[in-house]
């Protein structure tokens, strides 16, 4: 069904938004209806995980819902915290994050590797973000960037809206590659922050190893809300 629209809640920033960036609209070969929480800032959600700020998404989800979107998801992948609750308050499929493919791909990999995790704050990853999509017990190592100035300058803090998309592919190049020298056995790469799914085909290119994010969820949820006859069917 080419009307077929994926919701998206998305955090209170002014950055750009690069092509592959979930609030980029030419991410997607199918329509995208957004709703910004206001007062939801990437401190607010990643570092402090303000349980105040759950309402506000349930209003907006249920907004989406009304809308006519067929699916919802979000545009920070630390809003996972919530996802039980943001996916019992509307009646369609809800996913806050891509972290939730965490148990699928452990179960696509041998047993001796590790998941790679490439967040935005990696202190501010806790256990129960893991276990809030039953990813606690799974193998992984995590490159976070709140030390890199580029992201956590523009991306974290907000001080300035001209997000300098060259300097911070070379951040997350760098971040990466330390994560990869580290753990020789990193079997795949989920990428949890949604500002750097941009730079996904150089970070294939870099490591050779199958790459998930929030936009490989996306496009698969909205396929399963799609199906079109196959070639040749009656």
């Amino acid at each position: 069904m080419a009307d077929t629209r994926i919701g998206v809640l998305c955090l209170d920033t002014a950055f750009t938004k690069f092509p592959g960036h979930i609030r980029n609209p030419s991410t997607f070969d199918f329509p995208v209806v957004y709703r910004v929480v206001h007062g939801a800032t990437p401190r607010r959600v990643v570092t402090e995980a303000d349980p105040t700020l759950l309402d506000p998404f349930i209003d907006a989800a249920r907004e989406l819902e009304s809308k006519g979107v067929q699916a919802i998801t979000a545009a920070c992948g630390f809003l996972v915290i919530f996802q039980q609750r943001l996916a019992d308050s509307v009646h369609i499929p809800l996913y806050t994050s891509s972290l939730i493919q965490l148990p699928l791909i452990h179960r696509m990999l041998p047993s001796d590797r590790k998941i790679g995790l490439l967040v935005a704050d990696a202190q501010s990853l806790t256990h129960r973000h893991l276990k809030a999509i039953g990813g606690e017990s799974i193998p992984i190592c995590v490159a976070g960037m709140a030390t890199h100035p580029e992201f956590r300058e523009v991306i974290l803090e907000g001080r300035r809206p001209d997000l300098d998309s060259g300097r911070l592919e070379s951040e997350v190049v760098d971040e990466v590659t330390r994560l990869a020298a580290h753990n020789p056995d990193m079997g795949a790469l989920l990428i949890e922050c949604t500002d750097l799914v941009p730079y996904r085909h150089t970070l294939q290119n870099l490591l050779g190893i199958p790459i998930f994010d929030i936009v490989t969820l996306t496009t698969m949820v909205h396929n399963t809300l799609s199906h079109a006859p196959f070639r040749g069917e009656h």
